[in-house]
């Protein structure tokens, strides 16, 4: 799957703000998303991160 820096991605499950987009601030191995609701930044393995995305905006 390619994900980019900056891509806006719509996981499956919400963050607990209740927001579900978030920015992709890292990529390699590990992947830092920004949530856009709160500006929480979560670390999540590719693997995971994979599973949980519904779409790339």
């Amino acid at each position: 799957m390619e994900i980019n820096i900056g891509d806006i991605i719509e996981l499956k499950k919400q963050h607990p703000c209740g927001g579900k987009e978030f920015e992709v601030v890292r990529a390699g191995m590990d992947f830092r998303i920004r949530c856009l609701k709160c500006d929480a930044q979560v670390w999540i393995t590719r693997s995971k991160l994979e599973k949980r995305i519904k779409r790339i905006k």
